[in-house]
């Protein structure tokens, strides 16, 4: 079986090692525009078999949180290329994650990007409970407007609109967002999706969106540089998925016809779920694994590359404070912890000054 640390190909994404930055929003794209400071933060972490971006919103009212990056204008396009020319000279590969938070958004936080108080969509106009990040602090989160299926299908066309910048931004791929509770996971979860068309009640309707657009976006940029990231029953933004062990079996048998570059799975709802999906799927199949914060736990996860569990294992946390983490975990380095007081918004402070080993001095051995 290969190490973690030998290459992997995912469809058109040639990994040089198996060890994948998993996306975190750090609100540091003020404006919705990529940043200077983002550019020097993804190719700080290049060395990441692939990298995958905090969530990038295909439309306005796609955003959710404050200070989060968009590709849906000529702007943000332009604001991505040194970013990704800056993570293409370090060699390394970079994916955009395409993010529609459908319900989990606010008015303010749209009206704070300059797009007007525009309402969140979602499958039904149920409000989630909980509470959203808003220029003026915590606020609740509000009622959606459901979508009707005019607007379906131009959530579908942006979400081809934005893969296609993306690539034009001179990304290597997308990711598909199909997880923690955003729009498409909104679909599968039973309570968020109430609907009596062809887009809600049985699984095969509620998983139809999810299909979709990932069928539409395949087609426009290359299903060998498109994933998508799952998250069956992880509860996240008060998701329920009363029927999610007979739901994800099905939806990803569906997408293993597509051709798709990867699957991406967080498995904190139910490890469980997690070898049958392995077994249906047919491409490269990456995993962010149970397991909390524990460092020991999160090294342990490069075993489940060398027993073939998984093609390759997602890093989140250690990612934030070790930009060099692949290095680290080579050679058995110790890791810098992150300052989660700092994770999100503000300057370069806890963002890119987590020095490398070499930075603090210490030898390095290859």
């Amino acid at each position: 079986m290969p190490t973690a640390f030998e290459p992997l190909t995912a469809g058109a994404l040639k990994l040089r090692n198996r060890i994948v930055m998993a996306p975190m929003t750090r609100s540091r794209a003020y404006g919705t525009l990529a940043s200077a400071d983002m550019a020097t933060y993804y190719s700080q972490r290049a060395e990441a078999g692939l990298i995958i971006t905090e969530g990038t919103q295909p439309s306005a009212v796609g955003q959710g949180y404050p200070a989060t990056p968009g590709l849906h204008s000529p702007a943000q396009v332009d604001s991505w290329r040194p970013v990704t020319d800056a993570v293409h000279e370090a060699g390394g590969l970079i994916v955009a994650q395409l993010m529609h938070v459908g319900r989990i958004g606010h008015p303010r936080n749209a009206e704070a990007a300059g797009n007007g108080a525009l309402r969140s969509v979602g499958p039904s106009a149920v409000r989630p409970a909980g509470q959203i990040f808003t220029p003026e602090g915590l606020q609740d989160i509000p009622t959606p407007e459901a979508l009707t299926g005019q607007g379906i299908a131009e959530t579908i066309g942006d979400f081809v609109t934005a893969a296609r910048n993306a690539i034009q931004a001179g990304f290597d791929g997308v990711e598909v967002h199909g997880a923690n509770g955003y729009l498409l996971h909104q679909f599968f979860a039973t309570n968020a999706n109430q609907r009596t068309d062809d887009w809600g009640g049985s699984i095969q309707n509620r998983i139809r969106f999810a299909l979709e657009v990932t069928s539409a976006v395949a087609a426009a940029i290359g299903a060998d540089r498109t994933g998508i990231r799952l998250s069956p029953n992880n509860g996240l933004g008060d998701t329920v998925e009363a029927d999610y062990a007979e739901l994800y079996p099905v939806l990803v048998r569906e997408l293993g016809t597509m051709g798709l570059a990867y699957l991406h799975l967080v498995e904190a709802g139910d490890p469980a779920l997690t070898p049958v999906l392995r077994d249906i799927w047919p491409g490269a199949f990456l995993l962010n694994p149970a397991g909390g914060r524990d460092l020991a736990v999160q090294t342990a996860r490069l075993d489940l590359v060398a027993t073939g569990a998984v093609d390759a294992v997602s890093f989140a946390r250690l990612f934030l404070s070790n930009p060099d983490l692949v290095t680290r975990l080579s050679i058995g380095a110790e890791f810098a912890e992150p300052d989660f007081s700092k994770s999100y918004g503000g300057d370069r402070t806890g963002y890119t000054d987590y020095p490398t080993l070499v930075e603090q001095g210490g030898a390095v051995r290859v």
